[in-house]
Parts: C-alpha cells; sequence; structure tokens
C-alpha cells in the first residue's frame, strides 16, 4: 500500500467529515424544525382544524434543504490542496482540558492570517477549550476557514473582563472571506451574568454584558453549522459587515434568560439568514439600524421574543432599516411573532418590509407595530419625533393567539404608520375570540383577514 503524506490524509479527512456532517446536519436540522409539530395533540387539532391544518402543510415548506451556502462549504474543503494550510489550535498549546487556552488560539489565529495561502484554522472534536475574551483580527493575507469541532466555552469569572471591552467575548473584525463553521459548540456560560443583570435582580445597576459572537466589518462572511448556547448576552452579531451569509445555526438559552437575542444584524448590509433553530430569553432575530437587504427564510423561533424589527430611535437617534424579508418561519410560545418596535422621540425609517408564510403557535402578540417600546427601569416620557414605519407587509400569516389581541397596530400620533397591508391573514384566539387593535395607521386589507381589521 502506498504510504500518504500527513497534510494529504488530514485534508483527505476533511473532506469525508464535511460529506458526512452536511448529509447528518441535513436530518437533524429538519428533526428539530419539525419536531414541535408531531407534539400536537389530535383533539387541539380538532378545536382549530383550518389551522393547524395549515401548520401540517407547512412542514413541506420548512423542510431542510441542501443549500449552496453548504455546497460551497463541501466544495472549499475538498478543494484543498497541499499548498494550502491546515493550523491546528493545539499545534501552538491549546490542551482542551478546560484550562486557559486563549493565547495559544491568538497565535494560531496569527499563523493562520498570515498565510500566503488560504488557511484552516482547526479546532478538534471532543475537547473543551477555554477562551477568555479573544479577537481575531484582520486583514488577513488569504481566505481563513475557522472549523469549530469540539467545543469553545467562556470563562464564567467575570473579572476576566476587566480592563478589556466588557461587550465582547469573541470578536471577528476587520476580515475578508472568512468561513466559520464545524458543527462544534459555542458555550457562553452565561448564568453568572445573567444572575448579575438588573432584569433578573431589580437592586443592581444596568450593566453591559459580552456577546459571544461578534463579526464587525467583515465582507463576504459566512457562519454556518454551529451549536450556539448560553450567551452571556447576545448570542451572535453582525455589525457593519456586507455580504453575509448565515445558516444552520441552532442557538439557545433558557427563556428567562434577559437579553440573550439569538441573531444580532445592525449596520450590515445584504445578509442572507436560513435554516435556524433559535429558543432564547429575547428576540430569536433582532434587525436594527443601518440594516439594508436582510432576508430570512425557514427559521424556527420559541420560546422568545418573536423576529423584531428594532428596536430602533432609542435616545433620539435616527435609523434607517429598509429591504427585509422574513419568509417560512415557525414561532412557538414567544412573547411576540412579527414585531416592529420604535421608541418614543427617535428619527428616520422602517420601510419596504415584509413578514410572508409564518405560522404562530400560541403567540402573545402574533402581528405587532408598537412605536411606544420603551425598555427601561423609569417611565418614558411622551414624544413627538418617532420613526417612520411605512410599506410593510403581512401575507400569509396563521395560527393562535394567546392574547385577545392578535394584530395590534401603536402607532405615532405624528408620524402614524402607513401603508401597512394585511393579506391572507387568519390568526385565531386560543380559548378566546381575537381581536385587533389599531392607533394612528393607514391600513389596507387583500384577501381574507381575521380577525377582522380595526376601524380605520
Amino acid at each position: 500500500m502506498l504510504a500518504m503524506a500527513p497534510h494529504k490524509f488530514l485534508l483527505l479527512s476533511l473532506v469525508l467529515f464535511s460529506f458526512n456532517h452536511f448529509f447528518c446536519f441535513s436530518k437533524l436540522d429538519e428533526d428539530r424544525t419539525l419536531g414541535y409539530l408531531d407534539d400536537i395533540s389530535s383533539d387541539v387539532m380538532s378545536t382549530h382544524p383550518s389551522y393547524y391544518g395549515a401548520v401540517h402543510a407547512e412542514r413541506e415548506t420548512i423542510k431542510y434543504r441542501p443549500n449552496r451556502f453548504v455546497l460551497e462549504r463541501v466544495a472549499r474543503v475538498a478543494s484543498l490542496r497541499s499548498s494550502q494550510e491546515v493550523v491546528n489550535v493545539e499545534g501552538y498549546g491549546a490542551k482542551g482540558d478546560g484550562t486557559d487556552d486563549t493565547e495559544a488560539f491568538e497565535e494560531a489565529w496569527k499563523k493562520a492570517c498570515s498565510s500566503s495561502t488560504s488557511a484552516v484554522l482547526m479546532v478538534p472534536e471532543n475537547k473543551r477549550y477555554l477562551l477568555k475574551p479573544v479577537t481575531f483580527s484582520g486583514p488577513c493575507k488569504s481566505d481563513v476557514s475557522l472549523m469549530i469541532k469540539g467545543t469553545i466555552e467562556a470563562s464564567s469569572d467575570r473579572s476576566d473582563w476587566n480592563g478589556k471591552n466588557g461587550r465582547h467575548w469573541i470578536l471577528f473584525s476587520g476580515i475578508e472571506n472568512l468561513y466559520v463553521g464545524g458543527g462544534g459548540t459555542i458555550n457562553g456560560n452565561g448564568k453568572i451574568w445573567w444572575q448579575n443583570s438588573c432584569k433578573i435582580d431589580k437592586s443592581l445597576p444596568c450593566k453591559n454584558a459580552p456577546t459571544a459572537m461578534t463579526f464587525y466589518s467583515c465582507d463576504k462572511l459566512t457562519v454556518e453549522n454551529l451549536n450556539i448556547k448560553d450567551s452571556q448576552q447576545i448570542h451572535v452579531s453582525f455589525e457593519r459587515s456586507t455580504n453575509v451569509k448565515v445558516s444552520s445555526l441552532t442557538i439557545t438559552a433558557p427563556e428567562k434568560s434577559p437579553n440573550t437575542d439569538g441573531i444580532h444584524v445592525t449596520m450590515t448590509k445584504n445578509i442572507a439568514i436560513t435554516n435556524c433553530v433559535i429558543g432564547t430569553g429575547d428576540d430569536c432575530i433582532s434587525i436594527e439600524s443601518g440594516s439594508q437587504n436582510v432576508k430570512a427564510t425557514n427559521i424556527v423561533c420559541g420560546p422568545g421574543h418573536g423576529i423584531s424589527i428594532g428596536s430602533l430611535g432609542d435616545r433620539g437617534s435616527e435609523a434607517q432599516v429598509s429591504n427585509v424579508i422574513v419568509d417560512t418561519a415557525q414561532l412557538k410560545g414567544t412573547t411576540n411573532g412579527a414585531r416592529i418596535k420604535t421608541w418614543q422621540g427617535g428619527r428616520g425609517y422602517a420601510k419596504d418590509i415584509i413578514f410572508q408564510n409564518l405560522v404562530m403557535h400560541g403567540v402573545q402578540n402574533p402581528i405587532i407595530i408598537d412605536q411606544s417600546y420603551c425598555d427601561s427601569q423609569e417611565p418614558c416620557k411622551q414624544q413627538d419625533s418617532a420613526v417612520e414605519v411605512s410599506n410593510v407587509t403581512y401575507n400569509n400569516i396563521k395560527g393562535t393567539s394567546a392574547s385577545k389581541v392578535a394584530i395590534k397596530f401603536d402607532c405615532s400620533t405624528t408620524v402614524p404608520c402607513h401603508d401597512i397591508v394585511l393579506q391572507d391573514v387568519d390568526l385565531v384566539g386560543e380559548g378566546h375570540a381575537a381581536t385587533s387593535l389599531c392607533n394612528h395607521v393607514n391600513w389596507t386589507k387583500e384577501g381574507n383577514v381575521i380577525p377582522l381589521p380595526c376601524a380605520k
């Protein structure tokens, strides 16, 4: 038998892992996406046959399909040549035994980022690598792929953030053509932070907590196939980035964990989020100011606060959000469904937004625009200026509302919401009749809309 060079053997192993994990994850993702539908009893189905018939019809649209992001990953790994560099964090001193591996990861990153040819930074499986706050900075000389197969866990000692930026745990900054994936786990170890949150203990002052993974000023970025859990605050944040592909993420945290948004998007353009399962203590997806051309498809959300545009306009700021599509999502037991939230006193706009093909199961506020949003320990003052909300379409929204008000448009008296379209909406109450509420909104109705829209 011919001997195989060590680096070629490693590359072959990467290729085989990619194909194997691709097919395994396809089935796993489908199971997570559809699992709750199988828990619905026949009695409940008979109570709302029109709704649950629609839910089960949606099964075929939400099923995981091989997407081009995953295929690109397989092709990328399969195309590795012996001239390309594989950097293993254990080659730089990482132990993966629960001791601090921060320095080893930093050194391994420097090596991969400075490579004159494309580099793969490997985090081996079946080990737990403990990291303090760490920054992976660009620009890099060539493309870098970070393959996380094991577990990366945050330090539980909050003093490790003393003298450092307390808003970040793992920060990727100024990198082009970065790929992050591999099927591993990112564990933010957030319990100690939640316990010291002013939202849990009202006697404590409100302080920032780290975001688990931040991608700042990155271009041509792909993040996929990761399990991200128990972040200190936000799980994954995309900030001032462009041309971003996000897929096949599973993001989880307890329902009562404060401010643990799943995916946060701000000042980012051209981002596609697909095939993600998210259940946390805050918004499953939050889209904030400066974001444009955002598309989220095939999302499972719950528990959490729903899929939100905002909050926008806090502290009198100017907000700009446009061209957002949320298409095909299942929301279960969330406090909100399709939500737009803005503070009084803000400026700017949120426009050209589409929510379509959504299924709600026991959602508190299935459709809501709230222009009096106030997430503050002190009451918010009445103010005249507001972020203008316009050209918003809700199409094919079905399901059950846990509250009596299934459709709520609470808009500004001075800057009313306008060009709001309700099309083919069927929302029924759980044990009660569903109603709608409208303040200062100009809307139109197309097709059947239940509950009946409120008077203009």
